[in-house]
């Protein structure tokens, strides 16, 4: 089993970039919406740039992008 990173914000966009996630809109205050429109999955991240996602939220956010924890890992 992978073990989970501890990243910021900017680094888990640039993972979803690459896994074909693109900018949908902006929510409230510091969160953004993230869709696939392969799989019309949609993903809500924080943008916090100082700190780093909890790993509950980061194990939420790669299962709502219908990943592996080793798959995120490796992109």
């Amino acid at each position: 089993m992978t073990r989970l990173p501890s990243i910021s914000s900017s680094y888990l966009i640039r993972k979803l970039k690459k896994a074909g996630f693109v900018f949908k809109r902006q929510g409230k205050g510091s969160h953004e919406f993230w869709i696939n429109p392969e799989t019309k999955r949609v993903v809500m991240v924080s943008r916090h740039s100082s700190s780093t996602i909890p790993k509950g939220t980061l194990k939420a956010i790669i299962e709502n992008m219908g990943i592996s924890v080793g798959d995120f890992v490796e992109l």
